[in-house]
């Protein structure tokens, strides 16, 4: 009968004993886990563009700089609008002399009607008569269509941002010259994202076949479901490889184009070997936990890890048995196995 009293007290005396360490620990334990294929990807912006400007002039305003929220129709560029303003009233000059020529013409051409109807003049009369308005009639059109493009052309020199974005690149400094066609900013909508990894061709089927997809982004210690997963229908000549886009949930913070990423595809589901991701360190080439026995003794214990998993976990592949506690505090386990000694 004492035997089962000392392996009770042997089970509650252990964590009791731990539960007086200056550091959290966890249990290393098999758990069922997606069974993955990992590739290299980086982000793009879904809406990613580099504005220019239309006409030639001075730059007088930059109203954005790198990492600026811009919204939709905000001016980003304002261009010397002097020889706008000048061909706009040119224009308008050329329009009120083109109409009052038209109203002189379209006066004549009524009168020869009416002298015609009274037998005063001859149908060749009347026919130039028509000819004259009918010209005057489309030199007056002629002249508002180039008003109108003088009009235009003066709203060009307030450049406006496209959408509502992040300013990613400022390609123009205050008093340089632009020219049709010359790059001013380039600019992405944070909110529509999509990461895209290149897979070899003898994986495509399991990529297809995969139940979800996430992205894990090492930089940030962050993991993030994809919305949607689309195989583009080619291939690379060169490397054998087909571009699978992941697209990103709205709002995904510290995320932009550029980073480094890596895709996982869930093609399967097997039982792993875990422990948190936080108890592990890295030294020099060394990857080590510290293990935590019954008796509150530490020891640092070299491990091989594998894959990383979602939630924080990562897979063990040799040096730590199932049901071993490990600290989850590195820092204060190695001062406390250092105080022992």
């Amino acid at each position: 009968m004492l035997k089962p009293v000392w392996i009770l007290l042997g089970i509650l005396l252990a964590p009791l004993a731990q539960a007086a360490l200056p550091f959290t620990t966890a249990v290393a334990a098999y758990r069922e886990v997606d069974q993955t294929y990992a590739a290299e990807a980086l982000v793009e912006a879904v809406k990613q563009s580099t504005v220019a400007t239309q006409i030639s002039g001075r730059i007088v305003e930059i109203n954005f700089d790198v990492g600026d929220t811009v919204k939709k129709g905000q001016v980003l560029v304002r261009i010397d609008e002097r020889e706008a303003q000048q061909a706009v009233a040119g224009s308008a000059a050329m329009v009120a002399q083109a109409h009052a020529n038209f109203q002189n013409i379209r006066l004549g051409y009524e009168r020869s009607k009416q002298l015609l109807a009274q037998k005063f003049i001859s149908q060749a009369a009347f026919d130039k008569a028509q000819a004259d308005y009918k010209a005057a009639e489309a030199q007056l059109a002629a002249t508002q269509a180039s008003a109108g493009q003088a009009a235009t052309a003066k709203g060009y020199t307030s450049v406006v941002a496209p959408y509502s974005g992040v300013v990613a690149v400022r390609h123009v400094e205050l008093g340089e010259m632009a020219s049709p066609g010359k790059a001013l900013m380039t600019g992405f909508d944070p909110k529509d994202l999509r990461v895209v990894a290149s897979i070899p061709q003898y994986k495509l089927a399991e990529v297809r076949r995969a139940s979800r997809a996430q992205v894990e982004f090492s930089s940030l210690d962050k993991w993030i479901s994809a919305k949607a997963v689309t195989i583009l229908p080619a291939a690379d000549a060169r490397t054998h490889t087909t571009r699978v886009r992941l697209d990103l949930p709205e709002d995904v913070h510290d995320v932009y184009p550029g980073m480094f990423a890596r895709a996982h595809f869930a093609v399967g589901r097997v039982k792993k070997l875990l422990v948190p991701a936080q108890a592990v360190i890295r030294r020099s080439e060394v990857t080590a936990v510290y293990v935590v026995d019954a008796k509150s003794n530490v020891v640092l214990r070299q491990i091989r890890l594998g894959e990383p998993v979602a939630d924080g976990l990562v897979e063990v592949l040799a040096g730590l048995s199932a049901g071993e506690t490990v600290a989850l505090e590195p820092i204060k386990a190695g001062m406390y196995l250092k105080g022992k000694q």
